[in-house]
This record gives C-alpha cells, structure tokens and sequence, in this order.
C-alpha cells in the first residue's frame, strides 16, 4: 500500500511538473491577427522607407501604399511563394496582398503588420505562411501578437465565422460577372476610374491563372455614405492601445469571369475576433456598413 501511495505520488508530482509544458504548447497553437513589430520615436516619413526597404531586402516586392487618415500609413507587398501557396486555394488570391502599417501614436511610432500564420488558416490555405512569418520577423521584426486577448486555433480559424448566421471565407460578395477573364479585368480597371469614392491602390496578378486581386480605398466624401467609409469604420473597431491600420484596404478579385469580394462580416471579424456585438465600439456600430460595402463596391466595379 505503501509503494502504491509513492507511485500516486510521485505521478502526481509528474503530471503537475508537464503542467505548464502542456500550457506554453495549447498557448503556442493559438493565433493573433497581428503582430508589433517595432515601437518606439521616430519619423513617420523615414520609417515608411526604412520598412519598404527592410521587405525589399528580405525578398518582397511593394506593391502599393494607402494613407487612410492621418498618423498611418499602410504598405502593401508580396513575393512569388506567396503566389504560390495562394494559388492551390480556392477564393486563396485574397492573401496575395499582405499589409505592414506604420502608425504615429501619442509620441511613438508602430510598426505592425498581419500575422502571416494567422491569416493563412483563415483563408484556408494548403501552406501555414511559417517560412513568410519568419521572414517577417527577420525583416521588420516581432515583439507581440495583438489584435485578440486569447487567440485563436488553426481549427477555429480554419472554419471561422463570428457568430450563427454570419458569413464564412468562401461566402463572398458577387460584384459582377463577364466573358472572361481579360474582360473583367478590364472593366474593372476602366470602372475603378469613375470617382466615385472608391479607388484603386494596387493589383496582383496571380502567375499561370486567370486571378487578379485589386487593392481599393474606400472614402465617403461629404455627400456619402459614412458606412462605406475606411475612416469612419476605423474610428469604431480601431481603439485599442495597439493600432490595427493594417486591417486596410479592402480587396477586390477577379477570378475566372466573376469579380468578387470577402464579406465584410466575414473580414473584419476575423481580424478583430474579440469586438463585442453590442456597446460603443461594437459591431452594432457598423450595423449598415455590410451592406453600405457590397453597394459601394457594386457600383465602382459596373458602369
């Protein structure tokens, strides 16, 4: 009896001891939509260059830059193994783009940018971004993830939607269709020239497929729709102590003959899991802009 008490024991004292290994692994397999890469004083304008150059040098290619409001600038890049690894999935184009931001808070500048990893489970795609987010760190650098107070697992995010009844990744507005390919791309590009508050930042081709991804701003103006707007969106979900500028812009994709767009509720749900559904920064604040969007968009991507 007396051996059978230590073997208890000692199991126990085993079984406590893998405690927080087991913790730290169950913490590692949780996924945040942002990473901090850099805080701290400096030029916004000579950050901006130290970043394209950093991504420059670690192998991307900049593709474009959105200033949305002030004190933030968003820089747009990719690389051919991102391509690659985007082109196995289906709707998979809408992670050629990743996004860096530079944001001026208080007396600081931050730098940040979308967590890799994090968006390659919530796009589904067949590769988990690992050797991009390396790179990442090494170019821009890496102190945090933010954007979610717990994270989130591959298996949540690889299913994700906010709540029942909310869209999923492949629920995505349908904003036009046309004979092919080269038709919709061009018509697309004409119709982005209307002036009509949304504008185009950027493109992307996908190598050896009939994928295109266009980059777009979104702004109101002073006779427009608020909800539309990247701004005003921003000013309600973006309130935390660590900015999320890197949520910019949204994406258009013309894939095959069909011009497309993720779901807002789909979208910004996945890059801010933790806002609330009700209160002041909330979802309930946005309540129109789902719509307000896909309208927008509708009417910059049609004559």
């Amino acid at each position: 009896m007396r051996m059978f008490n230590y073997l208890k024991q000692g199991l126990l004292i085993a079984v406590c001891a893998l405690l927080p290994f087991a913790a730290s692994v169950q913490a590692a397999d949780k996924f945040k939509p942002f990473v901090l890469a850099e805080r701290g004083p400096g030029d916004m304008e000579e950050k901006v260059a130290e970043v394209k150059e950093s991504l420059r040098d670690a192998g991307f290619e900049v593709v474009g830059d959105y200033v949305p409001f002030e004190d933030s600038h968003v820089i747009i890049f990719t690389s051919d193994a991102i391509k690659s690894v985007a082109a196995l999935t289906e709707y998979g184009g809408f992670a050629m783009a990743q996004r860096a931001a530079v944001v001026k808070v208080g007396n600081e500048l931050q730098v940040s940018y979308v967590n890799p990893v994090y968006m390659a489970h919530a796009y589904r795609l067949r590769s988990d971004f690992s050797n991009t987010s390396e790179a990442l760190a090494q170019a821009l650098g890496r102190i945090q993830e933010f954007g979610s107070e717990d994270g989130l697992s591959e298996r949540k995010l690889r299913k994700y939607h906010y709540t029942f009844g909310m869209e999923y990744f492949p629920d995505v507005y349908e904003l036009a269709e046309h004979s092919s390919h080269r038709a919709a791309v061009a018509a697309v590009e004409k119709n982005l020239q209307k002036d009509d508050g949304v504008e185009p930042l950027y493109r992307i081709d996908m190598p050896g497929k009939d994928v295109t991804i266009i980059g777009v701003s979104m702004a109101a103006g002073e006779d427009g729709d608020k909800y539309m707007d990247d701004a005003f969106q921003m000013s309600v979900v973006d309130f935390g102590e660590l900015k999320n500028s890197a949520y910019l812009p949204y994406e258009i994709m013309i894939t095959g003959n069909k011009v497309v767009a993720l779901h807002m509720r789909f979208r910004m749900a996945v890059h801010f899991p933790d806002l609330k559904m009700m209160g002041s920064n909330s979802f309930m604040k946005l309540m129109p802009s789902p719509a307000a969007i896909e309208k927008a968009l509708k009417d910059a991507v049609n004559e």
